[in-house]
């Protein structure tokens, strides 16, 4: 198989999993989060990986709790900006990150920005 063959299989594959996770009930399995602190260095040019990510976040069920907004570190450091965006479980939040479309928002994203994000699991 060519690798390009291989390529499309691969989104293929993931396309029917956003499918499918996008179908599952609420309390079927924990949820998962993205939590990600950002400091962003060009704001116009951030709203490029912002138009970017809409569509892999929707294919995968995703929703944003916060996004950006006033903030306080009581201890500790963060970086300026918090964002926390929920998936309807943990692996649906890891192929998210991992999926090939959202690889190429992150590209635009370290152009503008710094950012530390993790991906947990919850309730």
């Amino acid at each position: 198989m060519s690798s390009k063959a291989s390529r499309l299989t691969s989104e293929i594959n993931l396309e029917r999993l956003a499918e499918i996770y996008r179908g599952l009930g609420e309390t079927t399995l924990p949820k998962g989060y993205w939590i990600a602190h950002v400091d962003v260095k060009d704001a116009k040019g951030y709203e490029d990986y912002r138009n970017a990510i809409a569509s892999p976040l929707s294919k995968f069920g995703a929703k944003f709790l916060i996004r950006g907004g006033s903030q306080e570190v009581p201890e500790g450091s963060c970086k300026a900006r918090t964002v926390l965006i929920e998936f309807p479980n943990f692996s649906a939040a890891k192929l998210c990150y991992e999926s090939q479309e959202y690889q190429k928002a992150k590209t635009i994203r370290n152009k503008y920005s710094v950012a530390d994000v993790i991906i947990v699991e919850g309730y």
